[in-house]
């Protein structure tokens, strides 16, 4: 298998999948392409067509099959690993998980775009407004349930490590990046995704890259703007 992502230090929708496929031990080649100079930068978008119809990353490339966002390739992961527990085994669980990370999927744009994933940044903690104070209630809240109803067997939210947690590891970091306070539960759950040591090679790996995404070096909101590159893949 092919994984093509972008930038380490920027691309949050990267990080999930090769997350998931790092922590299960599942071989795959990674294929880096960088981001162009802008996000719509022509260039970029053609050679990432080449594995992916939409022009986005993450995209899984399996042989003669191309799968594309992230959810579609954790499910596709599932399907060819039955073996692994990419998904909780316990049936309730793993409904929660789905609908957490469809929710992550589909949601949270405020804190997303007010708080770009830069792995090499450290803000001073400041109002973000209510949208994103919204947005990290609604996830700590997530992480609060899953870890009390689930989370017995491990320090991640469903004890093991499993999809979900990959889908929300570019939100602890996001919290660390902004200097955003959360409550002892939820700061516990970020320590565990840092100390993985599958976030612990991609993170090294980011910090080494030469690649900067201008956009993304601001600490200010951007609510408005549309950020192609954490569109969702």
């Amino acid at each position: 298998m092919r994984l093509i992502i972008a930038n380490k230090l920027h691309s949050s929708w990267s990080l999930r999948p090769w997350l998931l496929l790092s922590a299960f031990n599942i071989p795959f080649e990674e294929v880096l392409i960088p981001f162009g100079p802008t996000f719509d930068d022509p260039d970029w978008k053609a050679k990432v067509k080449v594995h992916n119809p939409a022009g986005k990353v993450p995209a899984l490339v399996d042989g003669e099959t191309q799968v594309w966002e992230s959810l579609s390739i954790m499910e596709y992961i599932a399907d060819t690993h039955p073996e692994l527990a990419i998904w909780p085994r316990d049936r309730a669980a793993r409904a929660f998980a789905r609908n957490i990370s469809s929710e992550m999927h589909a949601g949270f744009s405020a804190l997303r775009n007010a708080c770009p994933m830069n792995l090499g940044k450290r803000h001073a903690p400041k109002d973000r407004g209510p949208k994103v104070a919204a947005d990290v209630a609604r996830v700590t809240a997530i992480w609060n349930e899953a870890r009390a109803s689930w989370g017995s067997g491990g320090p991640f939210l469903f004890g093991a490590f499993t999809a979900a947690d990959a889908m929300y590891a570019p939100v602890a970091t996001r919290l660390r990046s902004y200097s955003i306070s959360v409550d002892p539960v939820s700061e516990a759950y970020c320590d565990a995704i840092y100390a993985h040591p599958a976030f612990v090679s991609w993170r090294k790996a980011a910090l080494a890259e030469p690649w900067i995404v201008p956009e993304d070096e601001a600490d200010e909101p951007v609510l408005e703007n549309y950020r192609p590159h954490l569109a969702k893949a």
